[in-house]
């Protein structure tokens, strides 16, 4: 055999090409991988990290959210983890008498740990799944097949008939579709846990207290671990996002310290969680809608859809309706995917995906979720516009926009993303 025989051998024997590739291990990426797999259908899951991310804090899981985790095989033991919420205290903070409310909790909502969640998908997918270490720094189209090239940041090259982008806020997927970056809004975010081991006091009672410079909330996990959020506009936001985390963590807490007892939780942080200082990115509402989420076989679901602001705490929730609409659209095409080897260095049959069959699966799940995260998106736009403006005529389209909504929260909660 001559030498260039002999490289094309070589070539040949260590190629990867894989049915489908997940890009990002998070949340959504996790949840599209167990739901693939709990369709019959295996998948890559490549991740830049060294091992699992369960940096983040905490994820407030709806009924809509308790539904998708249903279908993925995973709300039972997640239940265990935290306790029932049962009611919520807003209090309104006005110059003259604050306004305080509460009311009942109509449908199941509790607050995961991320940590938990995450852990919980990564140990039902099959062992191989997840390719730690992976950094995606390019996409391409293979000229010589219908794969799609994935270039690591070490110069590896992986093939993948199937590509779903999982990959967030700064989504490389989303930027071989085409889709415009991310915008922010003027807000920082500071997350956290207290702990209190000898059991806190707040019972099962989620308290938001809003005032014209400062949101706070306060969040039972369970009996012995308390998760709370503070967001506070920028001073000056002409001069920038870019605060250093200890600058910012001071700016928001001396706003706090109007609120002795809050204040005083806040600054018990759990040391193993620390502060996690956040930026507010979202998707507007308007590119939701009208962009393209798909490139022959390449899509994206999660925040790289639909990032959104903390305002409704649907963001999580709608990345694992995603993974569960995705992973029943491609079933459709269950026999050409049928068979695709998730293990390295192992080839996939992938004469066996034909691309009609996947592009249409494909439209199938984006057309299904189109309607959802638009809504989704202006829900949330709207509240942050309306807390960050200091124009009084946006503030009013605000409102107007909210009321024509209606009861829309009410709708986020209880809308059910089907079977997988």
């Amino acid at each position: 055999m001559d030498i260039k025989a002999a490289a094309a051998t070589t070539t040949e024997a260590e190629e990867e090409v894989h049915g489908v590739v997940i890009v990002g291990g998070g949340l959504c990426g996790l949840a599209t991988a167990l739901a693939l797999h709990r369709k019959g259908i295996g998948s890559l899951v490549l991740e830049r990290s060294e091992a699992l991310r369960v940096g983040g804090v905490a994820l407030n899981v709806h009924a809509n959210g308790w539904r998708a985790l249903e279908e993925l095989g995973v709300a039972d033991d997640l239940r265990s983890t935290a306790n029932l919420l049962t009611s919520f205290r807003k209090v309104r903070l006005n110059r003259n008498k604050n306004e305080t409310t509460v009311q009942p909790a109509s449908k199941e909502i509790r607050c995961l740990r991320r940590k938990d969640v995450l852990e919980a998908l990564a140990k039902n997918v099959p062992p191989g799944t997840i390719r730690y270490g992976c950094h995606i720094v390019a996409i391409d189209q293979d000229p010589t097949s219908n794969c799609t090239l994935l270039t690591t940041v070490d110069d590896k090259t992986i093939k993948a008939k199937v590509v779903i982008g999982c990959d967030g806020w700064n989504s490389v997927v989303a930027k071989h579709l085409g889709l415009s970056s991310l915008s922010q809004l003027p807000l920082f975010d500071v997350l956290g846990f207290t702990s209190y081991p000898e059991g806190h006091p707040f019972g099962t009672e989620i308290l938001h207290i809003m005032g014209d410079d400062l949101d706070f909330g306060r969040i039972p996990v369970n009996e012995n671990l308390v998760h709370f959020f503070l967001s506070r506009s920028i001073p000056d936001y002409s001069t920038g996002m870019d605060i250093d985390e200890t600058t910012t963590t001071e700016y928001i807490l001396e706003k706090l310290e109007e609120f002795p007892d809050e204040v005083e939780m806040v600054r018990r942080c759990d040391p193993a969680s620390r502060w996690t200082v956040t930026k507010v990115w979202y998707r507007p509402p308007w590119q939701v809608a009208l962009s393209s989420f798909r490139r022959g076989a390449v899509t994206v679901a999660g925040d790289a859809v639909h990032a959104m602001g903390p305002f409704i705490g649907q963001g999580g929730s709608a990345g694992l309706e995603d993974a569960v609409v995705l992973a029943r659209s491609l079933s459709r095409a269950a026999v050409q995917l049928g068979g695709c080897a998730v293990t390295s260095r192992r080839r996939c049959d992938h004469s066996l995906l034909h691309d009609d069959k996947v592009g249409t699966a494909i439209e199938e799940y984006i057309a299904a979720r189109r309607l959802r995260v638009t809504m989704l998106s202006l829900h949330n736009f709207t509240i942050g516009t309306l807390l960050t403006t200091r124009s009084l005529a946006l503030k009013l389209v605000c409102v107007a926009v909210l009321a024509l909504l209606g009861d829309d929260s009410r709708r986020d909660v209880n809308y059910d993303c089907g079977r997988l």
